[in-house]
Parts: C-alpha cells; sequence; structure tokens
C-alpha cells in the first residue's frame, strides 16, 4: 500500500484510488480514470473534481480541453529507468499550464524525489521502504547545481543565466 507524501509531510486518508480488477474506489474515495477512460466520461458529463492516471505511453496533451476540470493528474513512473513521467509533468505544468495537483505514482524513488519536484509534482504515491524511510526521517537529497529551465526554479546564485527561462512579470 503506498502512503502519499508531500513537502510538508505524508498526507492521511487521501481519497484517490487507482481502480483495478481487484481495487474500486468505495464510499467517499475517488476514482483516478485512465486516459481513454477519462475522455468518455469527461464527455459524456460535466463532472468537475476529476482524477486522470497518465501511463508512459498516453498522450498528455489530449487532456487539454479537460484541464479545468481536473483535480489530480498522476503520472506513472513504471519503472526507475523510464522517464517519460518527467516529461509528461513538464509539458502539463509548462505548456498545458496545469496548475492543480500533479502525482507520481509507481517506482518512486529517493534519490529522484528532487527532480520529480523540479518538474512540477508535488505529491508522491510511495512504495518503497528506503524512499519511505528517509522521507519520514526528512532526509531528501539536495541537487547542488541547476542549469536546465523547470516548473520549479533553482535557488539564486551562480549559474548559467543564457541557460535559463525569463519569467513574465
Amino acid at each position: 500500500m503506498a502512503k502519499i507524501w508531500r513537502e510538508t509531510g505524508f498526507v492521511a486518508n487521501d481519497p484517490w484510488v487507482i481502480e483495478t480488477e481487484e481495487v474500486k474506489a468505495e464510499g467517499e474515495q475517488k476514482p483516478l480514470f485512465a486516459l481513454a477512460e477519462f475522455i468518455e466520461k469527461a464527455e459524456a458529463s460535466n463532472d468537475v473534481g476529476l482524477g486522470v492516471l497518465i501511463k508512459p505511453a498516453d498522450d498528455v496533451r489530449k487532456l487539454e480541453p479537460y484541464l479545468y476540470r481536473i483535480e489530480l493528474v498522476a503520472v506513472e513512473f513504471p519503472a526507475f529507468s523510464d522517464g517519460r513521467a518527467f516529461s509528461h509533468a513538464s509539458l502539463l505544468r509548462d505548456r498545458l499550464a496545469y496548475k492543480n495537483e500533479l502525482r507520481a505514482v509507481g517506482d518512486v524513488l529517493i534519490d529522484q524525489v528532487p527532480l520529480m519536484l523540479r518538474c512540477g509534482i508535488d505529491s508522491f504515491a510511495v512504495t518503497n521502504a528506503t524512499a519511505l524511510q528517509r522521507l519520514e526521517e526528512g532526509r531528501l537529497p539536495g541537487i547542488d547545481v541547476h542549469y536546465q529551465p523547470t516548473a520549479r526554479p533553482a535557488e539564486p546564485g551562480e549559474g548559467y543565466s543564457w541557460r535559463r527561462r525569463s519569467v513574465p512579470a
């Protein structure tokens, strides 16, 4: 069972459920729909506060007409070597201007959490024992030098100004 972590700490009673054959959302729980199922539901209703699970091969741009109706987008990291969810997160935050919760699910490892935060991911479904222990201890690894632009700006300091994105005032 995954624990949900945000920079403020672990979250109790998170309502979101990734439905499977064995697991279904019940009572106050909310389902995270697969992309095709989400689009079908969005087209058939005017519901808001929906959740969607984006898998690595999904085209996240298909969410654009529905972004105002989405409360949570979960991007799946099926393995530590599959970084497509980083691209999904960057597209959602930078190009599509998605402002609501963006969650990492799947193989969330402690050394990738700072990079996920920089891409705009703000909550994490963590199952890895080492990651859980380090997060409980407040031992998040740092990244000392950044030179690429991301959804979350780097701390001011020496850097490569010509590589940074300018932020409109």
